[in-house]
């Protein structure tokens, strides 16, 4: 490596050093990194920037590298393994129809990917967060379009997602929310009723128990990035592209389109979109995989089976959250001028969901969520009443 190292953590040059070594081994003659950035990660990796100072061959300018930096847990899903496997499904799609960087190379023992580097590109977050309501509304947009195109290029893929996962030893595969969902669903209303009092009708029950037909094998598919938070959506020349397949799976399509309706659901930035938004997303969305999924083009169905999406996050973020305000109602991030209070965020999912309920005649789902918001917000006074929008929206609220 070269350049000024001195002020970079040991991580990241770790990081780089496996990377030179791979893309050596792969090019047979030296491959110099230079330069390096911290781009972060999470507490399980290390993401990285640099520049190809050595390159003997057809390298770019620059590369992306991340390394995990533990052995996964015993028993569980491998991340790295996952990401592999999306990346390399992604990899193999036509130019046009890819929503993530390329893989360039990985390296199974050294728990390392080298990606293509997709530039200096802000966030959806921070469009939701900067001064441009303008410029965020077209970000949400594009995410939504991304997310479409993503779903109706991967349609049908699912056994050769299965494939390239076998390769990495992986015998089964799942969508990673699956679990806490079916324990959410049998769960929430003993937690309802020990938390806040409220007792769930047994129709309100079974309206929820319902929504479990989505966690199994519909025919609407496609692959999801599982994680698709703000922070976790590039803003590029060429639209949004996703980043961060740790947990890739293929799941029904009506899971990931329920974001604009919950919105983002548990993620930290889950603040509210402005009115109409969400229904301009969804007809975004709906454009890119029509071609793919024509019945929903109806919009009976697809209300249908939007509004059992939108339950099912209710009750799993309840079964996530609704235990960490036992005690105290805090932000539901670590940056409380970046994250909402989490018994806001409650609120406004179970009322949001209320809403949608009673358009569709599920009258006990309705009542069961204005309870839960009215609980909330009488036992939380000091919280906001109501969830704030995204930040570049609120001078114009």
């Amino acid at each position: 490596m070269n350049g000024d190292l001195g002020a970079f953590p040991r991580p990241v040059l770790a990081a780089l050093a496996a990377a030179e070594r791979l893309l050596t081994r792969r090019a047979g003659a030296s491959v110099v990194l230079a330069d390096p950035e911290d781009l972060g990660g999470s507490d399980r990796s290390v993401v990285a920037r640099a520049r190809v100072a050595r390159n003997p061959f057809a390298l770019p300018r620059t590369l992306v590298v991340k390394h995990y930096l533990a052995d996964p847990d015993p028993g569980l899903p491998d991340p790295f393994h996952h990401e592999v496997a999306s990346c390399q499904l992604f990899t193999a799609l036509p130019t046009e129809a890819r929503p993530s960087p390329v893989l360039i190379a990985h390296d199974p023992v050294a728990r390392l990917l080298v990606l293509e580097d997709l530039g200096r590109s802000s966030t959806l977050a921070d469009a939701l967060f900067g001064p441009d309501p303008a410029h965020a509304k077209r970000c949400l947009l594009s995410w939504a379009r991304a997310l479409g195109r993503m779903q109706a290029a991967t349609a049908g893929r699912e056994n050769d997602f299965g494939a390239l996962l076998r390769r990495q030893g992986e015998r089964a595969w799942r969508d990673p929310v699956a679990d806490d969902a079916r324990a959410a669903l049998a769960g929430v209303s003993e937690l309802l009723e020990e938390q806040l009092g409220i007792r769930v009708p047994e129709a309100a029950r079974h309206e929820a128990q319902d929504t479990a037909r989505l966690l199994g094998g519909t025919r609407y598919r496609a692959f999801s990035p599982s994680d698709t938070c703000p922070d976790n959506n590039l803003v590029t020349s060429r639209g949004v592209r996703f980043v961060d397949f740790e947990w890739g799976c293929f799941r029904d399509v009506v899971l990931d389109a329920a974001y604009f309706r919950v919105p983002f659901p548990a993620c930290e930035a889950s603040f509210a979109l402005p009115h109409g938004m969400a229904a301009t997303m969804l007809d975004a969305w709906r454009s890119e995989i029509a071609g793919v999924w024509p019945d929903l083009d109806d919009v009976e169905l697809l209300e249908r089976r939007l509004l059992d999406a939108q339950l099912l996050w209710v009750w799993l973020c309840t079964w996530w959250l609704l235990p960490r305000i036992t005690e105290r109602d805090g932000p539901l991030g670590a940056d409380p001028t970046r994250t909402p209070r989490i018994s806001t965020v409650l609120a406004h999912y179970w009322r949001e969901m209320a809403g949608s309920a009673e358009a569709l005649g599920l009258r006990a789902s309705a009542d069961l969520g204005i309870a839960v918001a009215d609980v909330l917000r009488d036992r939380h006074v000091d919280a906001p009443p109501s969830l704030p929008v995204y930040p570049a929206f609120r001078s114009v609220a």
